[in-house]
């Protein structure tokens, strides 16, 4: 079979590999669909990978043409999305079921081979169904979906598949309300209340999601921070108001969000981007008692000032890491979340899809993203 060969840092080649031995439960999935992610660009040409040679991508779907000796046949035929996080299921994570936190995983195209080829082997345990409304492409973003739906999800947002029941408690910094009263209580003794506030920095494919799945979920309230004119358009595609978008590079955040929230700040803050100063707006602009998801790899060290570590403490900031996602193989996972609003025709991912090439065309994708000759989002792989 033909595959993307990773060799060495910067040393990517296509070329004729073995196909896949199946294990007993695995299957051998046709891949269909497969999405290049940011974390593949430093993976290929700057850091390396954890051992070489290796076949980068972990965001694909497939058609399964083979199964294992120990797996269902009947999955043979069947149309699937994959997990791409292979947990040991022996360490204490893994035994509460929190698989995204296994201490001892693998992963599909960073620490075992993966999606950048026509076949991969795949565990049955990992593959997820696709109802017919769920097209390869769609099932080829249910991880970076499922990542943005995990890091909402885990702020108290959407806690059921689809659009929360009308008085349903989907949280609030200050106490439980549905997003149709859209109330949050400021401090006490103030007698006031305000609309609770969302901010997302940064809008890149998880950023974007993140907004996506918000919106669906009834939360309108929103400030999302971006720097470049097409995510601007994209965010107003979704229904999002011109005057909700702030262009970082138009001045000082924080003083914006603040002065948009009456001096507070916003009661849960998505951070999207992963770099010291943008953590550090996020603190610094988060009301008191609100929330700071941290969703954004690291691209930098993180060092707070005096001031800025002050205001965690006198604002008593609950910050938050979100990493991955829910995968349970339940309607209650962050997956079939997902599935179930793809399923019902409520998101469409398709929007982002920026660029689309066959597989050997694979490094055109690769190096619009790491130049920036193009303007991206998410760039599709087709088989």
């Amino acid at each position: 079979m033909k595959a993307y060969v990773l060799h060495d840092i910067g040393d990517i080649r296509y070329e004729e590999v073995k196909e896949p031995v199946l294990k007993p439960d695995e299957v051998l999935m046709e891949v269909k669909a497969v999405g290049i992610c940011g974390s593949d660009i430093p993976r290929i040409f700057e850091n390396g990978t954890y051992s070489f040679p290796l076949i980068p991508g972990h965001e694909f779907s497939g058609c399964i043409v083979k199964t294992g000796a120990e797996a269902d046949p009947d999955w043979l035929g069947k149309r699937a999305g994959v997990f791409p996080l292979l947990p040991c299921k022996n360490c204490v994570p893994c035994g509460q079921q929190h698989y995204e936190m296994c201490r001892n995983y693998s992963y599909f195209g960073s620490r075992t081979d993966g999606a950048f080829a026509q076949y991969v082997a795949v565990p049955v345990w990992n593959l997820v169904e696709l109802p017919k409304e769920v097209s390869y492409e769609a099932a080829a973003m249910l991880e970076p979906m499922a990542v943005a739906a995990h890091a909402m999800r885990s702020m108290g947002f959407g806690k059921k598949a689809g659009r929360p029941e009308e008085g349903e408690n989907v949280g609030c910094v200050a106490k439980g309300i549905s997003p149709e009263e859209e109330t949050c209580n400021v401090p006490k003794n103030t007698g006031q209340e305000r609309k609770k506030t969302v901010a997302v920095c940064g809008l890149g494919t998880i950023g974007l999601l993140l907004a996506m799945f918000l919106k669906e979920a009834g939360i309108d309230n929103l400030l999302v921070i971006g720097n470049k004119e097409y995510q601007k358009k994209d965010i107003l595609d979704l229904g999002i108001t011109g005057d909700q978008y702030l262009d970082s590079r138009d001045g000082d955040i924080v003083h914006r969000i603040l002065d948009r929230t009456g001096g507070l700040g916003v009661d849960v803050f998505f951070e999207c981007v992963g770099k010291n100063e943008t953590v550090s707006e996020a603190i610094l602009a988060t009301a008191p008692a609100g929330k700071i998801q941290l969703v954004g790899n690291p691209a930098s060290d993180m060092n707070f000032d005096q001031n800025t570590y002050w205001k965690i403490l006198r604002n008593q900031l609950t910050v938050r890491g979100n990493w991955n996602s829910t995968f349970l193989h339940s309607a209650e996972d962050d997956w079939h979340y997902v599935l179930n609003l793809l399923q019902k025709g409520k998101i469409h991912p398709e929007h982002y899809i920026t660029q689309r090439f066959r597989l050997d065309e694979l490094e055109k994708g690769l190096h619009i993203m790491k130049d920036k000759t193009e303007e991206y989002v998410k760039v599709m792989i087709t088989l």
